[in-house]
């Protein structure tokens, strides 16, 4: 038997739309995101990504692996067609979806990453993740400060700390698979393969601060997604939904509409 992803559902009965969210991240990213297409009659499934969040952990961790997650998922909840959305690593997930299982996929919208490979650049939160030592069970206050001598960033802090939780009374743990991540960091950055072309209609949205998506990528864009278009919302980063969610949201609905 196939292991299905941890999801929360929104929006039962409506139009099916999937959201993948990004590394290190989880469904709850997606939470207010998630209500609002709800209440415009979508059935929104937020879903943990393996290694990730409430889902199982697995010693694959590969763009392979994730699809074949989201195919089985959808499969399993009887989806035969959805819109979906992944955002930084989720959307290359669901890039690598729509390439391979072009009639799973309505419309794709991909948030603040492109379809080239990136070298690994979490160097500092995955130091600061590995600095904190649970065997000696720290408080919630204590891993913060941790990893507060290597990102001073709150809000990326904020992020990393929401995959804390009691293990059992007195011992803390992250839910992510951190060993796995460590034995393989270049997987998150890695590109489309070259022929991977997918016809449907695409919409990517960047963060106007964000380096992500850059001019150089817009040719690649359009080679392996021919019908799509990129938007920008000024003044928002890597983090674009969360830091802009009003304006990421009103985006997200006129495409899908």
């Amino acid at each position: 038997m196939e292991k299905i992803l941890y999801s929360k559902i929104e929006g039962k009965g409506g139009i099916p739309f999937v959201v993948v969210h990004g590394y290190l991240g989880m469904s709850d990213n997606w939470k207010t995101f998630g209500r609002q297409m709800a209440d415009f009659g979508y059935e929104v499934h937020l879903l943990d990504l393996r290694n990730h969040g409430r889902s199982f952990h697995s010693e694959d961790w590969s763009y392979e692996a994730m699809v074949q997650d989201i195919v089985n998922y959808m499969d399993y909840y009887q989806i035969p067609q959805a819109f979906v959305l992944g955002h930084s690593l989720g959307g290359k997930a669901v890039m690598k979806l729509a390439v391979q299982y072009p009639q799973k996929v309505q419309k794709m919208i991909v948030a603040d990453i492109s379809p080239r490979s990136y070298a690994p650049h979490h160097q500092d939160i995955m130091k600061a993740l590995n600095a904190v030592d649970f065997s000696v069970q720290p408080t919630r206050q204590e891993v913060d400060d941790i990893i507060k001598q290597y990102i001073q960033d709150d809000s990326t802090r904020m992020f990393l700390l929401k995959n804390l939780y009691w293990k059992e009374p007195g011992q803390l743990a992250f839910r992510f698979n951190l060993d796995v991540f460590n034995r393989n960091e270049e997987v998150v950055g890695e590109g489309l393969p070259a022929k991977a072309i997918y016809t449907g209609e695409v919409l990517f949205i960047r963060g106007g601060n964000s380096k992500y998506i850059q001019e150089k990528d817009e040719v690649l864009i359009k080679q392996h997604f021919p019908n799509s278009a990129i938007k920008t919302i000024p003044n928002a980063g890597h983090w674009l939904h969360a830091e802009n969610p009003q304006m990421f949201f009103e985006i997200v609905k006129e495409f899908v509409e």
